[in-house]
């Protein structure tokens, strides 16, 4: 377990006193794509707290990429402990909160001691504390950067892969036999666009459309001018 102790003074506190387990704690919990969840990181964030007598009374949660700071959980965090609302602050891993660089986590931290909040982190195995905090941290946000950057060259090589041999990148194409039963559910069963975009596990713009081509009115033609049963139109003839 990874703490950064924070050790500057704020209103009310001497300088020196540890955060108390009595303090406001919240958790931040962070995963990169739609298709994880957040299961493992918050089971072991409540364990950890459970262990430390915290009560976890604000969870900050989102799927969004680290590239950037500006996420919208994570500003959420950062004016809670600013104002003071939070006084500990525990994450899985340092690269959850932060993952663009070494400025960005040192500045992150140092907004953390500012405020005099505590930042707990889990499965990072370095000390915090003492005057190497800033070393430590700068291999971690370094390793965290180039582990993206890594990221991001495995998936275009990947993708250079697929399209070299022939292939299309990206999500694969409705089938023909998804787009009839979309038609059958609504014209037989009577369900609703949502209903049809649950059970067929695509977006509900894409069964709208599909229905909207399916029922295109046809336009019948007839003459401009409709003469009603039993009666005939009579054309005045030519002037004199």
């Amino acid at each position: 377990m990874v703490r950064a102790r924070p050790t500057l003074p704020v209103k009310g506190e001497s300088e020196g006193v540890p955060v108390s387990s009595n303090h406001p704690c919240a958790a931040y919990v962070r995963v990169s794509s739609r298709s994880q969840d957040h299961a493992t990181q918050r089971d072991s964030i409540e364990r950890a707290a459970a262990a430390r007598g915290d009560t976890l009374a604000r969870w900050f949660v989102e799927k969004r990429s680290a590239a950037t700071v500006d996420r919208d959980a994570l500003l959420e965090l950062r004016a809670a402990v600013r104002a003071g609302e939070v006084r500990r602050v525990y994450v899985f891993r340092l690269d959850r909160l932060i993952r663009s660089g070494m400025r960005d986590m040192l500045a992150l931290l140092d907004e953390f001691t500012a405020a005099r909040c505590e930042l707990v982190t889990l499965a990072d195995g370095f000390s915090l504390e003492g005057p190497a905090r800033d070393i430590v941290v700068a291999v971690i946000a370094w390793a965290a950067q180039n582990e993206r950057l890594a990221i991001g060259e495995r998936i275009s090589a990947a993708r250079e892969r697929v399209e070299r041999r022939g292939g299309k990148w990206g999500r694969p194409l409705r089938t023909p036999e998804l787009r009839e039963k979309a038609v059958f559910l609504r014209v037989n069963e009577k369900k609703s666009i949502r209903r049809i975009a649950m059970a067929l596990k695509v977006p509900r713009s894409t069964v709208a459309r599909w229905l909207g081509a399916s029922q295109k009115p046809t336009v019948a033609h007839t003459s401009r001018e409709t003469e009603k049963p039993g009666l005939k139109k009579i054309h005045p003839g030519p002037s004199k």
